[in-house]
């Protein structure tokens, strides 16, 4: 049987970087991909060195015929998609006026066009592959919409709409599809975010800690479907409190805790 295998968007750095190094160290053949050539050469060294395989490729998540070819090529290589993160994604922080157009328009290309172009063309692959699974990377900042990260809220919120309904339209084709809900996470994307939730909040977690909420969350497969997983402390009480709380004190927490 050949190994296992799992393709990471946003591979080079942060979460992607630790969740490609997690599974290479635990014997999955590891397909990383990013626009970052050097960034993932780098990567490719220390996963090799390390013992483990990985194939890496050159990938703008807002490209369908880079999506196409890269995954053609993973595959045609390898034989098999088991897994499909989903990781690629950009972040801008500011007051919503005050962030130039086209940046709110670049993150819902990466945070929502990428991700339904990845689970479009990687269908046909992962249909394929007995017990494959789809994980999109969400964000705690989507629970409810978050003063100063509008617009990648909104993103997130959709990546959590378009999992839960792959969930149920793929579980036919036995394809487990999940998302992943950190809060603030110490990588490059938050250097120099500063807004009153991470004032409040702090930034505690680390690309591993979400590397490793990753593995676990794709080796449960109990009889009660999950589909959200949240990663951290913080990350589940929001969770739960948006659950069970009145829309009314959801909004107050949320106004206490960006001190809008």
């Amino acid at each position: 049987m050949s190994s296992p295998t799992v393709f990471v968007t946003g591979a080079a750095a942060g979460i992607g970087r630790a969740t490609a190094l997690h599974f290479a160290s635990r014997g999955y053949l590891v397909g990383a991909f990013d626009i970052d050539e050097i960034g993932l050469g780098r990567l490719a060294g220390e996963i090799e060195t390390a013992g483990g395989k990985v194939h890496t490729g050159v990938l703008d998540v807002t490209d369908d015929a880079q999506w196409q070819q890269r995954l053609a090529e993973f595959h045609q290589a390898h034989g098999r998609l088991d897994i499909l993160i989903n990781n690629a994604g950009i972040l801008r922080s500011g007051p919503f006026e005050a962030i130039d157009l086209r940046e709110h328009h670049a993150m819902v290309a990466v945070n929502v066009n990428g991700v339904i172009s990845g689970a479009h063309h990687a269908f046909p692959y992962l249909r394929e592959t007995i017990g494959a699974q789809l994980v999109n990377l969400g964000s705690a900042s989507a629970i409810y919409g978050q003063p100063e990260l509008a617009t990648y809220g909104a993103t997130k919120s959709a990546v959590k709409s378009l999992t839960e309904a792959l969930d149920l339209e793929w579980a036919r084709h036995d394809v487990r599809v999940i998302a992943i809900w950190p809060l603030f996470v110490a990588t490059a994307m938050v250097d120099g975010l500063d807004t009153g939730a991470t004032r409040s909040l702090g930034v505690r977690l680390t690309p591993e800690d979400v590397a490793k909420g990753i593995w676990e969350a794709t080796r449960r497969r109990g009889r009660i479907p999950r589909v959200h997983y949240g990663i951290g402390a913080q990350a589940k009480v929001l969770a739960l409190s948006a659950k069970f709380a009145p829309g009314w004190a959801q909004r107050a927490v949320n106004k206490y805790l960006t001190g809008s």
